[in-house]
């Protein structure tokens, strides 16, 4: 009922939602129509992993000036622009008609991935000024369960459309798709108010990039949840990429195993936000729960490793995502609460970047350890799961304790300024008094 209540109450939010919504869809439903436009053209394997590392190394390049240009400009008018970019760039892959034209598909690729890096800080960063408390919370588990449905099931729709109706009808429809989307954050209104200070401080791109790296780094309680993301996935990349190899070699099942098993995936980081709001309520403990998070998942990938039953890696792998699902949003509720807003753009695009490069670092490691047969896909699975264990183990070690005094800290400092405020109040009533 508090998801409902504010879809149908927060008409900003809810148009900048469906915005996300149609997006999200575009982003995983043309994928399968690229992989297949290069296969068509190249039969070349190369060239298709080429592909993933430049949607990496694309977002990861321009998310430092995104993240400026979040804060610099009109946050709304970013969005508009991006996803009519994205929407012009998708419907630029119909021009890809031979073997010659290949190297436009990296070019197009990059572009699409680049408006990317712009939109999603913009997005994040909005969403505090057109929600408030509580439902800053539920926001961000809509958001993240509306990601894990169109996750599970976004690429399939788009790899049936690819085989019935071809890559031009996907393209055409990807195309359409992200302009619509401009439509609903046209007929949104979201605040963002800079004063002359912070518009002069963000004159110079350079300067202004560099303030808000020295921003983070100055302000530990920030920097704390702005690791999470990027150290799980550091692990949880690999683990999720070598899902499609446990799904060809142990359980022999292809395609149909490794859409069990991403579905279970999408399930698990739809389910575990909703767990968090609903028994984990206190924001004081969530970033120790980030660390519990880590050492569940290793846990439970650990025992994946040991697995050949179907129905018990779909119910683990579903656990595991439960804990990297709620780590997901806890760091983003945290990051959007403790961020001022004329440093939000760039503090999110900077977590955008660490967690973008971390995941393609863990991809193409346990990529090349498989390549070269370095290990089995047991004894990887297994290394990374415990990387992931004792990752979860150093956070609550470390940063854990830290923010536990941090809280302790501004638990006094609370209790000082209600006291001061109580004087104020007595002192103003006994003046009150005698004044009478």
């Amino acid at each position: 009922m508090p998801y409902l209540a504010l879809l149908r109450n927060n008409h900003q939010f809810r148009r900048v939602w469906l915005s996300q919504i149609i997006s999200n869809f575009g982003d995983w439903f043309g994928v399968i129509a690229v992989f297949t436009l290069i296969l068509n053209y190249s039969d070349s394997e190369f060239l298709l992993g080429l592909v993933i590392v430049t949607k990496f190394v694309a977002f990861a390049a321009l998310s430092p000036f995104a993240g400026y240009v979040a804060d610099r400009f009109d946050r709304r008018m970013l969005m508009l622009v991006c996803d009519f970019g994205r929407g012009a760039v998708v419907l630029s892959f119909l021009f890809v008609r031979d073997p010659s034209l290949i190297w436009l598909v990296y070019v197009l690729t990059s572009m699409q991935m680049g408006f990317a890096a712009v939109f999603e800080p913009a997005k994040q960063a909005s969403i505090p000024n057109i929600t408030t408390g509580d439902d800053l919370v539920n926001a961000n588990i809509i958001s993240n369960l509306s990601w894990s449905v169109i996750f599970t099931t976004g690429m399939g729709i788009g790899g049936l459309a690819t085989a019935w109706f071809g890559t031009d009808a996907v393209f055409i429809v990807n195309g359409i798709g992200y302009i619509l989307s401009t439509w609903f954050i046209f007929k949104a209104t979201i605040p963002h108010e800079r004063d002359e200070a912070t518009i002069k401080s963000l004159r110079n791109p350079i300067k202004g990039i560099i303030d808000g790296y020295r921003y983070i780094f100055s302000n530990p309680h920030i920097l704390r949840p702005a690791l999470a993301k990027g150290t799980i996935t550091f692990f949880m990349g690999a683990l999720v990429y070598m899902l499609i190899l446990v799904s060809e070699d142990i359980l022999m099942m292809g395609s149909i195993g490794l859409g069990l098993l991403f579905a279970a995936r999408g399930f698990g980081t739809a389910v575990g936000p909703v767990l968090i709001r609903r028994y984990l309520s206190d924001e004081r403990k969530w970033v120790a729960l980030m660390g519990v998070a880590m050492i569940t998942a290793g846990t439970f990938y650990l025992i994946i490793g040991a697995l050949e039953v179907i129905w018990l890696m779909l119910m683990l792998v579903f656990i595991a995502h439960i804990a990297s699902g709620a780590n997901w949003v806890m760091s983003t509720v945290l990051l959007q609460k403790r961020s001022p807003d004329e440093y939000r753009g760039r503090i999110f695009s900077s977590e955008w970047l660490l967690f973008t490069m971390s995941h393609a670092v863990s991809v193409t490691c346990a990529s090349l350890i498989m390549e070269f047969d370095l290990l089995t896909i047991r004894q990887a699975i297994w290394i990374y799961s415990a990387g992931l264990l004792l990752a979860g183990s150093i956070w609550l070690m470390l940063v854990a304790r830290r923010e536990a005094r941090w809280n302790r800290l501004r638990s006094v400092q609370d209790w000082r300024r209600d006291m001061r405020q109580h004087h104020v109040l007595d002192w103003q009533a006994k003046k009150s008094s005698q004044e009478r």
